[in-house]
């Protein structure tokens, strides 16, 4: 229990900006951990639709594909939807790799979604914490100035104490949420980076299917 008392005491000497650094880590926190569940929630559904789309386009069900694709609601099947619409109107490559991107840019913004909000509120942290320990100093120095000479230099140090409390609470809670930024900013970009790899297959088995129909028909000519 020596610990609970410590933490209680730390924070209440902070004094009353130690109440809205609790609120913005609170915030950022929930905001990582939605953010954590979206992400880890769409990279399975991705890997799943992705697994059931291809080898229908393999063997050139396009029409079954497309409506599995969009029924998924994911990010790949959106992408993979666009590809597939292209395909039945244009047999171009350029094309359909340009419907893809174009699904690409539509989808990201819901990858990224919140994601930035996490360094404003680590600022914002820091900079509360600093904001209380300068108005502490204000006010422990200008306590000290009417105080006895004898016990000037007791009080300081003990005013000071207390208003460096609000920087390090900041910074306690500016640091986690500086690191989940980094975390869940790499673990988009690797979301992203793995579209763009299953757009390239996908075009890829597209392209090959294509020459393969060209070939037979090139031949018996």
């Amino acid at each position: 229990m020596d610990w609970y008392v410590s933490i209680v005491k730390f924070f209440q000497e902070g004094g009353v900006f130690m109440y809205p650094i609790v609120l913005v880590f609170a915030f950022g926190f929930v905001i990582m951990v939605e953010r954590w569940v979206f992400l880890t929630g769409a990279g399975t559904s991705n890997r799943r639709i992705w697994t059931k789309v291809m080898p229908l386009v393999t063997q050139g069900r396009y029409r079954e594909a497309d409506e599995l694709a969009r029924k998924s609601k994911t990010a790949i099947g959106s992408i993979l939807g666009y590809g597939l619409d292209r395909v039945r109107s244009a047999r171009r490559r350029d094309d359909i790799e340009k419907a893809m991107e174009e699904s690409l840019l539509e989808v990201m913004p819901r990858l990224e979604r919140r994601t930035h909000y996490l360094a404003t509120l680590a600022n914002v942290a820091t900079l509360l914490g600093l904001l209380g320990t300068i108005i502490g100093l204000i006010r422990a120095f200008t306590a000290v100035a009417a105080a006895n000479p004898a016990e000037k230099a007791d009080l300081l140090s003990a005013s000071i104490s207390v208003a460096m409390n609000t920087t390090a609470f900041g910074l306690m809670a500016a640091i986690p949420l500086l690191l989940g930024h980094t975390w869940l900013q790499t673990k988009t970009t690797e979301m992203v980076d793995s579209l763009e790899m299953a757009s390239v297959k996908f075009l890829n088995t597209i392209t090959e299917r294509a020459q393969t129909q060209t070939q037979p028909q090139a031949g018996a000519a």
